[in-house]
């Protein structure tokens, strides 16, 4: 299944995977003081604000919090039983082939900034094509990496935000999209290539909007199924004409039972005969479901019924004999592979419970890859072989030298918010070592469509392994993973409601026999940084210290100065700042207008280069904050975008993070 092309949903704060980078011992040429060497200074593209010294003897202990390592799939290899994926060894994540289970990760791409997606020519392999953005500015740029020489080839105009297609059958073509933007417009260009003779692009069509992905060819190359999307409850499915780039809808918007009722459509594959397309929706339904439409009569035949949770992700083999697709139960990913002409499940072997993605077929119609993470296991690549049901497991994450069994496993807890809605989330206690009610971080997901699930925590171990901190990632309203109706109990007039969910959560908080309800810090990172920002203000006397990371401080300024690209979606969420009633309103309940009621210290971590939500945000908080005579640490990284993804960047932030919380919250 082929991802949004632009997307605009994702969240980037890096995490686990953020990759590791060894300490130099010092020279007989250093000039360093004793003092300085007692210390860990930040980078230089680190702007610190407040923050002390950090001593050197604290990052120590905590240095093995920052060697764990991760790994995901990128893409087979068309002919051969091998694979290129995605991980760090030094500084940044880069493209590493691998040629069989367990076997060397070859590291074939250098670059300072981190490389996103990889994807091989798909009949012959002699080449790859990849993306990769500049300083976190997300205005990807598509290349070309050849494996008879090494040479790397830019295929776009080096300046516009660009995002992966889909290849044709042969090879020759691949589809991507380019924005065009202007200071009120936004169009989505479609460019046709062969990436071995770059000469040959052409423009297809231009469509309106920024929201366009899921770009897939037909059997034929003669046209393109192409996904429209309008909100993370609203999207439409087009068919192209590969020759006019002529377009038609195949999904208006009375499609559904009620012509009110907005639709949702995530992921395309054409059907191995063309004459129809698979795709997952919640037309008629509170969950998506993976369904197959005919394109003769585009009437629905629902091929998981009987299954009561969201179809995350799912892929077409080459052959068009089976389908592989995941669902979400409860935060848990479960993988699934049904035979497409008699619907029947295959067995597949048992995962133990955790998060799975990247689901990809090799051509050999039989190896199934995928990413899987745990809350004891780093991210890693397996491969189902579907004949034999043989699971084998081609990478093996490094650890820091930790014993990952020893992790905590969450427990899902449940409370009723201030309107009797039950509200869900994942309580990370401590290990039983530690004694006496255990003080809590809070830790609101970004989105605000996102999800919090047992994935592996990274870093946020030390603090509850080291440190004895409880863990809580809640679930509010407006969460996804919960039914079409939760995913929009926030947008627009309804946003305050969110935020009286954590209010929620401290009542529950302070229920708890081992939990401390007078030591408690919220943090988050992009919307759950401006949940961060909102609760600082709402509940000043319910929290100790506060942590936000990338957030919106005002989402009316946020809405005027977020990429343009991005406005449209966002206003379907948050609600149209162009309207008076809505200004009125979120400026009202914007945690910039309510800063006065601030009162306990706060940590503020930005990326320069931002475009989904600017440093300005940051900024104008940070300035209105300290007026008041509150504490105030403010750490930008100039070489970033939304959330630090350079292990240098991540490690110095780690380290704050915790003098932050030994100071405002432990004591």
């Amino acid at each position: 299944m082929h991802k949004i092309l632009f997307s605009l949903f994702a969240i980037t704060i890096c995490a686990a995977s953020c990759l590791a980078q060894n300490i130099a011992s010092a020279s007989p040429r250093d000039t360093m003081t004793a003092k300085d060497a007692a210390t860990v200074a930040p980078n230089e593209n680190l702007i610190v604000e407040g923050v002390p010294a950090i001593p050197r003897a604290l990052a120590d202990t905590m240095n093995r919090y920052t060697e764990f390592r991760a790994a995901s799939f990128s893409s087979w290899h068309p002919t051969k039983r091998e694979m290129l994926i995605r991980t760090r060894f030094g500084n940044t994540t880069q493209v590493h082939k691998v040629s069989m289970p367990g076997g060397d990760r070859s590291q074939v791409t250098f670059f300072p900034d981190n490389v996103g997606g990889a994807i091989y020519q798909p009949t012959d392999g002699n080449y790859f094509v990849f993306s990769k953005d500049t300083g976190g500015n997300e205005f990807n740029q598509i290349y070309r990496w050849d494996w008879k020489n090494g040479n790397v080839t830019m295929l776009t105009d080096g300046k516009s935000r660009h995002g992966f297609g889909g290849w044709s059958d042969d090879g020759k073509q691949m589809v991507y999209g380019r924005l065009k933007t202007t200071a009120t417009d936004v169009n989505s260009e479609l460019h046709i290539v062969n990436p071995a003779q770059p000469e040959s692009d052409r423009v297809l069509t231009t469509l309106a909007g920024g929201g366009w992905g899921s770009l897939v060819w037909s059997p034929d190359a003669r046209t393109l199924l192409v996904l429209e999307g309008i909100s993370a409850n609203e999207s439409y499915i087009h068919l192209i004409d590969v020759a006019t780039g002529e377009s038609k809808i195949l999904t208006p918007k009375d499609i559904a039972k009620s012509s009110a009722e907005k639709v949702s459509y995530d992921g395309i594959a054409f059907a191995k005969d063309g004459k129809g397309f698979y795709t997952t929706t919640d037309r008629d339904s509170e969950y998506k479901r993976l369904a197959y439409f005919d394109l003769a009569t585009m009437r629905p035949t629902f091929l998981t019924e009987s299954i009561k949770w969201d179809v995350d992700d799912f892929e077409l083999s080459d052959d068009g004999k089976m389908l592989a697709f995941v669902t979400n139960e409860n935060g848990i990913g479960v993988l699934h592979v049904i035979e497409t002409a008699s619907g029947k499940e295959r067995g597949l072997p048992k995962l133990p419970p955790g998060i799975v993605s990247g689901i990809e077929w090799h051509k050999n119609n039989r190896d199934l890859a995928f990413t899987f993470t745990s809350t004891r296991a780093s991210s890693d690549i397996y491969s189902i072989d579907e004949v034999n049901n043989k699971l084998e497991r081609w990478t093996a994450s490094e650890t820091g030298g930790l014993n990952t069994e020893a992790l905590v496993e969450p427990s899902l807890i449940k409370w009723k918010s201030f309107d009797e809605r039950e509200i869900t989330g994942f309580l990370y206690r401590p290990p039983s070592k530690f004694t006496g009610k255990r003080p809590v971080v809070i830790n609101i997901h970004g989105g605000p469509e996102g999800q919090a699930r047992p994935g592996f925590l990274g870093r946020t171990n030390y603090f509850i392994n080291e440190l004895g901190v409880a863990y809580i990632y809640p679930n509010v309203r407006g969460s996804s993973g919960f039914g079409k109706t939760y995913l929009k109990l926030d947008n627009g007039l309804k946003r305050e409601d969110t935020y009286k969910d954590i209010g929620a959560l401290f009542d529950w908080i302070k229920t708890q026999p081992d939990l401390d309800a007078s030591r408690v810090m919220v943090t988050g990172g992009s919307y759950g940084g401006h949940m961060t920002f909102a609760v600082a203000t709402l509940y000043p006397e319910r929290i100790a210290c506060a942590l936000p990371v990338v957030g919106m401080s005002n989402l009316v300024t946020f809405l005027k100065n977020t990429e343009t690209y991005r406005r449209d979606l966002r206003r379907v969420e948050y609600g149209d700042e162009r309207d008076p009633e809505m200004s009125a309103f979120l400026t009202r309940i914007a945690p910039m207008t309510n800063a006065a009621r601030i009162a306990k210290p706060m940590f503020v971590v930005q990326g320069k280069n931002d475009p989904r939500v600017p440093a300005s945000e940051s900024a104008q908080m940070v300035e209105t904050v300290r007026k008041g005579n509150v504490p105030v640490w403010y750490l930008v990284a100039k070489d970033e975008g939304h959330g630090f993804q350079k292990k240098a960047n991540v490690d110095y932030q780690f380290y704050a993070t915790a003098m932050f919380m030994q100071q405002y919250l432990l004591k």
